[in-house]
């Protein structure tokens, strides 16, 4: 046991790169992120080619997010209860049998909308549990001093495939059928299945849960967020841009293919003209930190929001859509790291699944919501006056954090 523990310490301290379980968490999602842009730009228009509906695409938008809000917290409480090992083998394997089905009934043409919300909702609560172990499993295999670079570097190679990804989507779709392309999702979360039989986790050390009801394992992780005002702060903020950002992604893929034309590789390479924001902003966050705050870095980041949301106001094509997209991408993805660390840092291991699933459930709750008022508002009023809601939203937000002790800190 103390072998093991000297074993794990060496692991820590060495480079990243050469780090065995950090390469292949970082190896199996990079493969599944490259698999989910074929997900995430095929679904939305294969519900808009079967139904022809703002109101049917906001609503799969909306069921991928429920997760958050009904297991979010029963994900954190199994995450630190049981082996995180086995919780990310289980979460990958039933996110292939879910797209398994999803890529049959298409081959056979028995699709319907329900098989595509029912087998949506069961990918994304999968996958949401996946992320929840994978966040909760980095600090248990590298130092505390690398969690800003680490989040970074993962971000920053997922934001390089998504820069990638739309485009092949988009190009995919034209040549290929929705089944084939859907069909490199399923091989890449298989892969992702595999990595994870090959990861080596320390010891980990389980609070006694014995006769603990679950109830007071969620009461655990709520009490230990109230409590934490470092993270309470950003979460509430969150919250709130989350409802903002719904607003937009709900009708974005509608707004762009109904009223300004846009085809489906052109849909491909907004995406992945956005996906350039994220990559700058991964690049530049580890020495952006090094130079001011994280409060002054995170609230700064609002004003970008800001100027990305107004920016889609005055958007006349697809192409300048992407690029107001990409500013807001470039702000999101350096606020999101700063967060991560921040939850990773400052929240004790064994109750970091129940932080997590609480204050991801707690961001989310407003998603839904702004989802289904996008979704009706494009029905029967201009688009892009929910946009003008979006980024009055975040600079309220913005002047909040700015005259907030968070600010402050470093």
């Amino acid at each position: 046991m103390k072998n093991q523990a000297m074993n794990v310490m060496k692991e820590k301290e060495i480079s990243l790169w050469k780090n065995r379980n950090f390469l292949l968490l970082w190896g199996g999602t990079a493969v599944s992120n490259f698999g989910s842009q074929m997900y995430s730009v095929a679904i939305p228009l294969l519900i808009y080619e079967m139904s022809q509906s703002a109101l049917a695409m906001s609503a799969m938008r909306a069921i991928e997010f429920f997760p958050n809000i009904f297991i979010g917290m029963l994900a954190g409480v199994l995450v630190d209860r049981f082996n995180r090992k086995r919780m990310l083998q289980w979460t990958s394997l039933i996110q292939v049998i879910a797209m398994i089905f999803i890529v049959t009934l298409l081959f056979y043409e028995k699709i319907e909308l329900w098989h595509l919300y029912l087998f949506g909702f069961i990918l994304s609560s999968a996958g949401y549990t996946f992320g929840n172990a994978n966040h909760s499993t980095i600090p248990q295999i590298i130092t505390k001093e690398q969690l800003t670079t680490a989040n970074a570097k993962l971000t920053f190679v997922s934001t390089l495939i998504s820069i990638i990804g739309p485009g092949i989507a988009g190009s995919l779709l034209v040549i290929f059928s929705f089944s084939s392309t859907l069909a490199i999702y399923t091989v890449s979360l298989f892969i992702l299945f595999l990595c994870m039989q090959l990861l080596q986790l320390p010891t980990e050390e389980k609070s006694s849960t014995g006769n603990i009801s679950i109830w007071k394992d969620m009461k655990e992780g709520i009490d230990e967020l109230i409590q934490n005002k470092i993270l309470l702060t950003p979460t509430i903020t969150v919250l709130f841009i989350n409802f903002a950002a719904s607003l937009v992604i709900g009708v974005l893929i509608f707004y762009v293919t109904d009223q300004l034309g846009a085809t489906e590789d052109e849909v491909g390479l907004m995406f992945s003209i956005s996906a350039i924001g994220g990559l700058l902003g991964a690049s530049v966050v580890s020495s952006i930190r090094k130079k001011w705050g994280r409060g002054n870095i995170y609230t700064y980041c609002l004003l970008f929001d800001v100027v990305g949301m107004v920016t889609l106001i005055i958007a006349p094509n697809w192409w300048t859509i992407g690029i107001a997209l990409g500013i807001r991408t470039f702000s999101t993805t350096i606020s999101n790291i700063v967060y991560f660390t921040i939850r990773q840092e400052f929240t004790p291991n064994h109750l970091l699944g129940r932080v997590a699933g609480t204050s991801s459930m707690l961001m989310k709750l407003t998603l839904p919501l702004g989802l289904t008022i996008s979704g009706l508002w494009a029905e029967w009023l201009p688009i892009p006056i929910l946009f003008g809601i979006s980024a009055l939203i975040i600079f309220v937000l913005f002047i909040r954090l700015y005259f907030h002790p968070f600010r402050k800190l470093q």
